[in-house]
């Protein structure tokens, strides 16, 4: 490549080269002038002078014809080199410094300036000079007497001769060279528009063409000094999208450039000019916030951001509200440099998406030690795996009427060495996060597989496993293997397997979820909705998906006798599930007159401490007997 980029540089270095046809007519012109003066010479009787004018024209010819073939830069040397010995013999032979022949000196030279080297020009010059100088010595020392020819018709016909031929060919090649400038002016001006354009790419994101973290590192750093001699503060704002990956997959990859552009849109729209929106990379924004006068205009303006980003916009004919989970580091309390604002930011926009997302955060300290604190529990949740750590304890389902053993949950427990038993909400999320919830969910399906054969060994009637699945599960493709490969493992019939979603997971009901959960049922597996009535409840995806079960969310039961509101609102879900011949499951029944209200209202299984707590595989062997 280099031997290439040389090789251009060299290319470029010769600004200008006449075409052959240019060479051509200046040859040309040169035998038409040659042949006037050989034909004055002849009338004159001038032997020499014929000589000369005859060797001259031959040369002119050879070198046209080297011209013609292409062979320009040996035609012109060889014509200048000829000429400038003609024209050299012609002075000292004849008048000296009287002669017309010495018009011919400066065509020469300004041909040899255009056309030639600097090597041979110089040579040129310096043997013209030298020529000069031996005429002279040859005057002054008496060798060779020099006597002006009178003027007359002859001479006015060389004189003008030699003058038209010089003008021509200069007004000739200076033409050409003003041609070659203009062109050269053209690219300089094609080079810095191109560098202009790779300026502008090294700096800006090439999807949403807002700044890069290498531009607004720059620009955080001058709005830091600004603020310096204005004793005001500089805000950085690290934005996140919520839930982009599950619209990312379920729309596909250019709806979700589409939404990131119009998010930018909408991000630059709301800011000053001193400020900044930069995009980080994939769903991470940056806001530079200058000059910022106190805490409450800063949370004013984050909460028109939010307002504006949360307004409805279309993508593939269906209508999305985006949120922002925003974490907000300020000069110059929290950092006085890029790096440390940007980190405390990004610690403050987790600890938003903790609270659960479409919040806004203000970095303090305690973040930190939050922070410190998640990453301890990934590497602890890391080992768990490996120390075999987790385990399953088990939730009986029941008919409402009768009260037998329709279905068992399979719940998830971390046995920590340190904090004992740890719930699941403590820790699911950091695992979602870190990806770990693939391999733990992975570990979850096997075992309790595993554990219904071992039970059904031992005589327990043929009831439904419930696994609850993440939305992370969902959207990785090796889902369908990790079900077929745990039912294979297991022995255990996938009718018996029922893996509970959630309605957030099927929001954006893309074409690959739908065939991915197609797959699953073709296998037997059953599919049940965990929390109906907390999301996006809606009936298109309740056919769209083949769902088979409802499970009615504990908020509503609980307060169902009280609370008309809530009765009604379960009441609305047995009925609608009954119409599209779905099963439903009520969650969190603690009591006798709450299971009586939904049997009476017509729901088919109930799940609560009434019943049974979450029990662990040995427990839940003597509870089913």
């Amino acid at each position: 490549m280099s031997s290439g980029v040389n090789q251009d540089n060299k290319s470029r270095a010769v600004v200008y080269r006449p075409d052959v046809q240019r060479l051509t007519r200046i040859a040309n012109l040169t035998c038409g002038v040659l042949v006037l003066i050989g034909a004055r010479a002849i009338a004159l009787g001038g032997w020499l002078d014929t000589v000369l004018v005859l060797l001259a024209f031959s040369v002119t010819v050879v070198g046209r014809h080297l011209i013609r073939r292409d062979r320009t830069e040996l035609a012109v040397s060889l014509l200048l080199g000829v000429m400038m010995a003609l024209v050299s013999v012609s002075l000292i032979a004849n008048q000296g410094l009287y002669s017309g022949a010495l018009l011919f000196y400066p065509c020469l030279l300004i041909t040899a300036g255009i056309l030639a080297s600097r090597r041979v020009f110089i040579g040129m010059l310096a043997s013209m000079l030298v020529v000069v100088a031996y005429i002279t010595w040859l005057s002054v020392s008496g060798a060779q007497d020099y006597v002006a020819v009178p003027h007359g018709p002859g001479r006015m016909l060389v004189v003008s001769s030699l003058l038209v031929l010089s003008a021509v060919a200069v007004w000739l090649l200076a033409n050409d060279l003003h041609r070659a400038r203009q062109h050269l002016e053209h690219e300089i001006l094609e080079l810095e528009s191109s560098q202009a354009s790779l300026n502008h790419l090294a700096q800006h994101d090439p999807l949403t063409d807002l700044p890069n973290r290498l531009l607004v590192e720059q620009r955080v750093d001058a709005a830091i000094r600004s603020a310096e001699q204005s004793r005001s503060m500089v805000a950085v704002l690290f934005l996140d999208l919520d839930h982009f990956k599950v619209m990312n997959d379920s729309l596909g990859h250019s709806a979700g450039d589409e939404l990131l552009c119009e998010i930018a849109a909408r991000l630059k729209s709301m800011v000053r000019g001193a400020d900044t929106v930069s995009r980080q990379g994939g769903d991470e924004f940056l806001i530079v916030l200058s000059e910022v006068e106190s805490i409450e205009a800063l949370t004013a303006v984050v909460t028109r951001l939010q307002l504006l980003v949360a307004q409805p916009l279309t993508l593939q004919d269906m209508e999305l509200v985006v949120s922002l989970s925003i974490g907000i580091a300020l000069y110059p309390q929290d950092g006085n440099d890029f790096a440390t604002l940007l980190k405390k930011a990004d610690t403050a926009m987790y600890q938003a998406k903790s609270s659960g997302r479409n919040a806004f955060r203000l970095f303090n300290e305690d973040m930190s030690a939050d922070t410190y604190a998640r990453l301890g529990m990934e590497q602890d949740l890391r080992q768990a795996l490996a120390r075999n750590e987790l385990e399953l304890h088990y939730q009986p389902i029941v008919d409402m009427q009768d009260g037998h053993l329709v279905a068992v949950e399979a719940l998830l427990r971390w046995q920590h060495p340190e904090r004992g038993m740890v719930g699941p909400d403590s820790f699911i999320q950091v695992a979602e996060q870190s990806g770990l919830i693939v391999d733990i969910g992975t570990w979850v399906l096997e075992h309790a597989c595993e554990q219904m054969v071992a039970w059904q060994a031992e005589g327990l009637a043929q009831v439904l496993i419930s696994v609850n699945l993440s939305a992370v599960q969902l959207h990785r493709g090796d889902l369908e293997q990790t079900v077929r490969r745990a039912l294979e493992r297991s022995g255990l019939m996938p009718g018996l397997l029922e893996l509970e979603l959630t309605e957030s997971m099927l929001l954006h009901d893309s074409e690959a979820s739908i065939l991915l959960l197609q797959r699953l049922k073709n296998l037997g597996v059953k599919l049940a909705i965990d929390d109906f009535g907390t999301g996006y409840s809606n009936l298109s995806y309740l056919q769209r998906f083949q769902v088979d079960r409802l499970k009615i969310d504990r908020s509503f039961v609980q307060a169902i006798i009280d609370n008309q509101q809530d009765r009604a609102i379960v009441t609305a879900i047995i009925q609608m599930a009954r119409s599209l011949h779905l099963h439903t499951t009520a969650e969190g029944i603690e009591d006798e007159p709450t299971r009586r209200v939904l049997a009476e209202l017509g729901c088919d299984c109930g799940q609560g401490y009434l019943f049974s707590r979450p029990l662990t595989a040995l427990a839940f062997q003597f509870w089913s007997r």
